[in-house]
């Protein structure tokens, strides 16, 4: 039962995550993450099946992102300037978010996974469809839960789009 009801506390966290970022209340959706964040993308390899350890590269290797609140914080300012070529006129972004599991760790945090699919259209012809996972450790601040670390895991390797400049 108390597996059932942190699942019933988490979720709706994420899916308002979601509609902030579909909705570009981007200020608003930094506040969900903690003021020392680690907003991390690896990149992913191809691998023989014997070294799938290797496929994710580890933190401090080479990554597609490796950011902090500050950083978070300069691309949403960014955004805000007009200057963000890649997103003027703004996409347009629906963000799927489930099959989310989470476990009580003993320092009270949650560690937290949940599967995504994100849509992006962007002027008449642009598209593009991502999926992967996001691995949180989720800690209550003020009794408000904020991802304290988030992992994104791509499923492609190989990104064929002409740029990544919407938040997953």
């Amino acid at each position: 039962m108390p597996q059932q009801l942190l699942w019933l506390e988490l979720m709706p966290f994420y899916i308002r995550e979601a509609w902030l970022l579909d909705e570009r209340k981007f200020r608003e959706w930094l506040d969900i993450f903690t003021d020392d964040v680690l907003y991390f993308m690896p990149r992913r390899k191809n691998v023989p099946r014997r070294e799938l350890q290797r496929e994710l590269t580890s933190l401090g290797d080479l990554a597609i992102l490796e950011e902090d609140k500050r950083y978070l914080e300069m691309r949403v300012t960014r955004l805000d300037t007009g200057m963000a070529w890649a997103e003027e006129p703004p996409s347009r972004t629906r963000h799927l978010v489930g099959n989310l599991e989470a476990d009580k760790l003993d320092n009270g945090e949650v560690q937290a996974r949940t599967a995504f699919m994100v849509y992006r259209s962007h002027l008449e012809t642009d598209s593009q469809l991502l999926s992967g996972c996001r691995e949180d450790v989720l800690r209550k601040v003020d009794g408000v839960w904020k991802v304290a670390r988030r992992m994104i895991v791509l499923d492609a390797n190989v990104l064929l789009d002409k740029n990544l400049s919407v938040f997953l």
